[in-house]
């Protein structure tokens, strides 16, 4: 039986991405309570938007992930990374559904306060959020990945930089420039509206 480990779950990875379906089966439990707690986090910074639950967010997931075929695994970190994308774009198709929905109205808001160093703001709307960080990969791409890898994906600093294949410092010194730069803006955004 597995563990926990990181290696035994790159091991897993790696043998699902050569084709093997029970590895894909040891994996999902291995990751699923990890997936869980990212999502359940995420949708506890939301503000007014309880249609979906972290285990609709996960399940939706793995269904994406499980149809990922072009994908070499490599390792936990990318596994978690790809998961992040995936999460935030199901919840930015989410919230344009409901916002479709009502016309406009009551917008999906994210709590920003436990991202660190976001500043007074509290909340920013997801689509507003998303729209930002498209604009941001335009300028500059790793630091939306990022921003994206440690807001929607959870990953520590460490397992960021090694999702990106970069230093540990160059992530803390591109995290901090981004989290000021979406201050910026987001606070911009807030105040148009």
């Amino acid at each position: 039986m597995a563990t926990r480990s990181p290696q035994s779950i790159t091991q897993l990875l790696e043998r699902w991405s050569e084709g093997d379906e029970k590895a894909l089966d040891q994996l999902m439990p291995l990751v699923y309570d990890e997936l869980h707690r990212l999502a359940g986090a995420y949708l506890r910074r939301e503000r007014g938007y309880q249609t979906l639950q972290p285990t609709a967010l996960v399940n939706e997931a793995y269904l994406k992930l499980v149809r990922q075929r072009t994908i070499r695994w490599q390792n936990r970190a990318q596994f978690f990374g790809v998961a992040a994308q995936l999460m935030r774009r199901i919840l930015v198709d989410h919230a344009r559904a409901n916002d479709a929905a009502k016309r406009g109205g009551d917008r999906v808001n994210v709590s920003l306060k436990n991202i660190g160093a976001f500043g007074t703001e509290p909340t920013a709307d997801v689509l507003s959020l998303h729209n930002v960080l498209n604009w941001l990969a335009e300028i500059d791409p790793d630091q939306s990945r990022i921003v994206e890898l440690r807001f929607f994906g959870g990953l520590t600093i460490e397992e960021t930089a090694e999702v990106m294949q970069v230093s540990h410092s160059t992530v803390e010194r591109e995290w901090k420039i981004a989290k000021a730069w979406l201050k910026r803006e987001l606070t911009k955004t807030q105040k148009d509206c």
